[in-house]
């Protein structure tokens, strides 16, 4: 009876409600997705642009980014039902009704663009939306399952952030921006696939055509390999065309070396190869933020 009673407080408590709706919008993600717009911000500026326009650009990116993750688990509440690493999500639970979820994930959405639209640019306000567009519909509604090249192809919705954050400083576009774009475009697939190794089971139930599904994990870590190789050689970009200097330049060395080393014992390890799957995965968390908070000191400490 205690535990019954203890389930509906979760469900209609205020901290319940505002835990699941903030659960919705998969806050780890936005956290992601808003430190490679901080630093893009910093580094355009070099140094700490005003603080009204890192307010609202932080604010809005976190508006976009949650209401495109809240679209993307409404579309995918019945799939999610189905997988053991999403079925508590507080849709597939069913602590979320699905046309409340999609109101505020809406509204979300409509708040981002009010808030870089009028308070930074309306570039930057147009990145966002393309950014918002391309997650929850090209990538969630089309792509996820029409082709397992689906993250390839996607990921270049988590790829758009840096750029906001420039535009909201410079209110233009050049070539180093670009380069961030493309190494989060690149780092996606073999961190992404890294996990897909640790859960296909999931994917497989859910009939989603996730690389491991459809071609096989031997076919999955060549993939890895090769995106990680590609990844390694666009980090060194920024240096070689003189956009950071050489503190960025050996630390880019350092730490993708040691990711190829991981695509590279994961490549090598044929049946013994989820904990290395596991351990790449983890890893590249933490590569990317390090990679970036890299370009931060750089360009601040040691411009070009």
């Amino acid at each position: 009876m205690s535990q019954q009673s203890s389930s509906a407080d979760g469900r209609t408590s205020w901290r319940g409600i505002l835990s699941n709706y903030f659960l919705l919008t998969k806050p780890w993600i936005v956290g992601l997705l808003l430190m490679t717009t901080l630093c893009s911000m910093l580094i355009a500026a070099r140094g700490l642009p005003p603080l009204s326009i890192l307010f609202l650009t932080l604010l809005g990116g976190a508006c976009a980014a949650g209401g495109a993750n809240a679209v993307n688990s409404y579309v995918d509440r019945e799939t999610d039902k189905v997988m053991g690493r999403t079925a508590r999500r507080p849709l597939p639970s069913g602590r979320i009704a699905p046309r409340n979820a999609l109101i505020f994930a809406l509204t979300l959405c409509a708040l981002s663009i009010v808030i870089l639209g009028f308070g930074v640019n309306w570039f930057a306000a147009t990145l966002s939306t393309i950014g918002i567009v391309y997650y929850a519909y090209a990538y969630t509604v089309l792509l996820k399952r029409l082709t397992p090249q689906n993250i390839v192809i996607g990921g270049g919705a988590g790829a758009i952030p840096p750029l906001v954050g420039w535009v909201a400083v410079t209110n233009e576009l050049s070539v180093l921006p670009l380069y961030l774009f493309a190494i989060i475009f690149l780092w996606t697939p073999p961190h992404t696939w890294a996990l897909m190794l640790l859960v296909e089971k999931d994917y497989r139930k859910a009939a989603i055509p996730m690389l491991p599904v459809v071609w096989g994990e031997v076919e999955t870590r060549r993939h890895i390999i090769l995106y990680s190789i590609l990844l390694f050689i666009v980090t060194l970009m920024p240096f070689l065309f003189h956009g950071l200097g050489w503190l960025y330049f050996i630390g880019a060395l350092s730490l993708g070396g040691y990711f190829l080393w991981l695509a590279t014992r994961l490549w090598f390890a044929r049946d013994a190869g989820k904990p290395i799957a596991r351990k790449l995965y983890y890893y590249s968390n933490g590569y990317l933020a390090l990679l970036f908070l890299l370009m931060v000191i750089d360009a601040i400490l040691l411009p070009v």
